[in-house]
């Protein structure tokens, strides 16, 4: 869908390196993880997309198309910093944005109460946006953002000011575009929102990529070969000689239960065929780090 080759982007006369030889490539109907911490150069490279400024070298495609004006109207894009009108009512607000992305004011009044009612703010329609708690006008934002069925969609912390409840509901809808062909790029820092949403994803650090792929795959990467175990059962004189084939440690015993954890790069199965000689088997699983973990190691080890 989307493919960013090699993209410089500076400012300050070069001073300033925002992006630096910078690409990815988003797969259709995928939700892409767009990733790193404060002053990485995620908001420039969305800046880009979106045709607010422009790379100083470097292409993107969308489509196969070199990016032009004309994908404007096939992008919808919600900053963080969220961009509508206090004193105008919701109802007009909707209306004049849909028809600047080319709608038609029939068009965009049907697609409006369709979200309105699947958003259950029906009784918003006359409001001014300053009546508005933070979290009602951030749903605003949303559907403003996908009124005109954008076929690419950014968003920029999209859950930011919404309670538990509503995050979750926010996050449905998004699933529900993915499901219907949409391609998201979500920049977030709530990383158990990357885990549960996204396909695939980026880690930029000061301007540069260094992660990107498939969720899993980047998760296997930091992987450190640590396996949790639980047994009942136990037999005191095999664990004594497990504990000298094998390095555990955080060991717990609690309710009938030893809990431990095992680092070892041999065969899985090795490891389960000795431990029926210790006890029964409750639980046996491979560690992998979650994103948030990742994201540490990742940025703490690129500094």
């Amino acid at each position: 869908m989307l493919k960013a080759e090699h993209i410089r982007k500076t400012y300050n006369s070069g001073k300033k390196v925002a992006l630096d030889d910078f690409s990815i490539h988003v797969p259709k109907g995928s939700v892409y993880g767009l990733l790193g911490p404060n002053g990485a150069g995620k908001t420039s490279f969305i800046r880009i997309i979106n045709q607010i400024t422009q790379a100083d070298s470097g292409d993107i495609t969308i489509n196969g198309q070199k990016l032009n004006p004309d994908h404007i109207k096939d992008i919808g894009y919600m900053p963080e910093e969220r961009g509508l009108y206090k004193n105008m009512t919701v109802g007009d607000q909707l209306l004049y944005f849909g028809e600047l992305k080319g709608m038609s004011k029939n068009d965009a009044l049907n697609e409006a109460k369709k979200w309105f009612d699947k958003l259950h703010i029906d009784q918003w329609w006359k409001k001014k946006l300053s009546e508005l708690s933070k979290g009602m006008a951030q749903k605003i934002q949303f559907v403003v953002t996908v009124l005109h069925r954008p076929n690419l969609l950014i968003l920029d912390e999209p859950f930011s000011g919404f309670d538990p409840v509503n995050a979750n509901l926010i996050k449905d809808q998004i699933i529900d575009l993915k499901n219907n062909g949409t391609t998201i790029i979500l920049s977030t820092h709530r990383m158990e929102s990357v885990e549960e949403m996204c396909d695939y994803v980026a880690l930029i650090n000061n301007s540069k990529k260094i992660i990107d792929g498939r969720v899993f795959d980047v998760r296997e990467k930091f992987k450190k070969n640590i396996f949790g175990i639980t047994l009942s059962e136990v037999n005191d004189a095999q664990l004594g000689n497990f504990r000298n084939q094998y390095e555990i440690f955080n060991i717990t015993n609690e309710n009938g239960l030893m809990s431990f954890d095992l680092k070892n790069e041999s065969n899985q199965n090795h490891i389960l065929l000795d431990l029926i000689h210790v006890g029964k088997v409750r639980s046996f699983e491979e560690k992998i780090p979650s994103m948030n973990e990742v994201f540490i190691n990742a940025v703490s080890s690129n500094f």
